[in-house]
């Protein structure tokens, strides 16, 4: 208790002899200069998110397949990904990847199709999102920022293993092209098939390649179709529309809103805003005659090429239809244990002959069918490219 004691007189000891030993405080200094007020970061956020803004494109987009679909659940495979998920997207865009096909280099034998998304990408894949697009958002925090867009470089086609292009005068619709393209037929090492040979040797079997229900292009054939190229191409006589030269696809997808289309939606069915605009079209509407006829004519050579194709199973169709919209997509009518279990052709359950044989010429004439049909658009994109891809294919068969 001594010790106890005798520490604690030493410990205040020294706090008197430290505080006493201080000196007299001056006067107070003048107040220092006011700092630079900082940023309101609200106030930077509302440049883009207000009602003309951020806010109303984010309703339009909300309309969009690209946001409703669930294509993104497809993003989980690397030669997917990159039209199926944003991650699979921004990959092969930020890794320039090519859309070459070449040699396995494990196994001479085959091929590999580069035009893939790196495994890193393929974990959880999201839909397609602002961010896809507009790849410089919140960089600098300014409503500049929604361009530039992700990528406006002329489009190696992945059909063609990128010895064709899509290129469109209005660059902002090579971003759609980026995705909106037909994807190759390959044999079964991987190889491309050799489509020069649908034409030049027309009359000779088809043998390139095996033949399935899903056998073709895929979907994405409208910046193909809009911009004239890679239809299978008999004959002569192949133009294209001012829309190639002259417009972009954000003229109609993004046309200005009318109901539920336009704007970020992307849908320009019933929104003629876009059409109609100084230097374009003037009086466009769904009963304009220009219009109806384009749709019209093309929908009825469509109908014809259709009926010339099934007429190759002599007595049943080769394309099967839709179940939801009684019409022909372009599928091939033979069984498939998971995708068309009641197909036709094949059909283990009901003893059905096996797929007709097919020519070239007729091998072509399905790929044709399938990029026309699958554009959607009945022709409006490309009216003369597509009129003449039609007739021409018809005569070919």
């Amino acid at each position: 208790m001594e010790n106890l004691f005798r520490s604690f007189s030493v410990l205040l000891a020294t706090v008197f002899i430290f505080s006493s030993c201080e000196g007299p405080r001056g006067l107070a200094g003048l107040d220092g200069k006011d700092g630079a007020d900082g940023k309101d970061a609200n106030e930077t956020c509302k440049l883009c998110h207000n009602s003309a803004g951020v806010t109303i494109k984010a309703n339009e987009y909300r309309h969009s397949l690209h946001f409703t679909g669930k294509a993104y659940k497809e993003g989980t495979r690397n030669a997917c990904a990159p039209c199926h998920s944003h991650q699979g997207f921004m990959d092969v865009v930020s890794n320039n990847t090519p859309s070459t096909i070449t040699k396995n280099p494990t196994d001479p034998n085959r091929y590999v199709n580069n035009y893939i998304a790196s495994a890193i990408s393929l974990n959880f894949p999201e839909a397609f999102n602002c961010f896809t697009c507009h790849s410089s958002l919140h960089t600098n925090y300014q409503a500049s920022e929604f361009f530039p867009l992700t990528s406006v470089s002329a489009v190696p086609m992945t059909m063609f293993g990128g010895s064709k292009s899509i290129d469109f005068a209005q660059t902002t619709g090579n971003l759609c092209a980026k995705c909106h393209q037909p994807r190759p037929v390959t044999a079964s090492s991987g190889n491309l098939i050799d489509y020069s040979k649908l034409i030049s040797e027309p009359e000779s079997v088809y043998n390139m390649s095996s033949i399935s229900f899903r056998t073709g292009v895929h979907y994405g054939t409208q910046a193909a179709m809009a911009a004239g190229t890679g239809g299978i191409e008999f004959g002569t006589g192949y133009e294209n529309s001012a829309h190639k030269s002259e417009a972009s696809c954000a003229s109609c997808h993004i046309a200005s809103p009318s109901g539920f289309s336009g704007g970020h939606s992307f849908v320009a069915t019933g929104n003629f805003l876009g059409c109609n605009t100084t230097g374009c079209h003037s009086g466009m509407s769904s009963s304009n005659p220009g219009f109806t006829f384009t749709q019209d004519n093309v929908a009825s050579k469509i109908a014809e090429l259709a009926d010339k194709i099934n007429a190759i199973g002599a007595g049943h169709d080769i394309l099967t239809k839709d179940p939801e919209d009684g019409l022909y997509h372009g599928y091939l009518d033979i069984y498939d244990a998971n995708s068309n279990p009641d197909g036709y052709w094949r059909n283990p359950a009901h003893g059905t002959p096996a797929f007709p044989t097919l020519t070239n010429a007729q091998f072509g004439a399905i790929i044709n069918f399938q990029l026309v049909v699958r554009d959607g658009s009945l022709g409006i994109h490309n009216y003369p490219y597509i009129i003449t891809l039609l007739e021409n294919t018809i005569d070919a068969i």
